[in-house]
């Protein structure tokens, strides 16, 4: 059998799909081999190389996106593919936040218009450049897949941040949903707070 195309996954998704996301984690297809199509840093999907440029189908394509282990797969009820993800598979390009404080709640939205609440559910998580030190910031979001916050979501965020002792260190973070998410310890600031 052929790989398939990604107008046939298109195809198998939108017969999939009903209201919501589809169940791809109750999903066992044959594993049909790689197929050409690569999710780069920024968020952009390419299929042959080429950017596919229409957001409802990359929403599509991303309702069926499955990680298994450090793999990715586009996974229909019959045909399962691998594909190419160079950081993170989906992006988070704004936040809106309600409250101030320990009672603020941020809530994320990714380009392919997933929706999620930071908090136990939904933890933030900073990796840091072992070389440059540089943060990049990713929010989970569904079924083992996160997304990279975009660089100007990461500055509000900053924005928001405070200190707080959290597990017997002080730490520059920040409150969602009643759990504080550290971001960087206070002491690796230049200027860290005074005690």
């Amino acid at each position: 059998m052929p790989a398939p195309t990604a107008d046939t996954l298109a195809a198998a998704a939108r017969a999939a799909s009903g209201k919501g996301l589809p169940p791809v984690h109750l999903w066992n297809p044959p594993f049909c081999g790689d197929i050409d199509m690569r999710i780069a840093r920024d968020g952009t999907w390419f299929y042959l190389g080429t950017p596919i440029g229409r957001a409802p189908l990359v929403k599509l394509f991303s309702s069926i996106l499955r990680r298994e282990g450090d793999d990715y797969f586009l996974v229909t009820p019959v045909e399962k593919v691998g594909i190419k993800v160079d950081d993170a598979p989906l992006l988070a390009q704004d936040f809106d936040v309600t409250g101030t404080g320990r009672d603020q709640t941020l809530t994320f939205t990714t380009r392919t218009e997933d929706v999620a609440v930071l908090g136990p559910d939904h933890p933030l998580r900073i990796e840091r450049d072992p070389v440059t030190g540089e943060p990049s910031p990713y929010i989970l979001i569904r079924s083992n897949l996160w997304a990279r916050i975009d660089r100007k979501s990461f500055y509000r965020l900053i924005d928001l941040c405070c200190h707080h002792d959290h597990e017997g260190q002080r730490w520059f973070g920040l409150w969602s949903s009643g759990q504080f998410f550290p971001v960087i310890l206070s002491a690796e600031l230049p200027n860290p707070e005074m005690p």
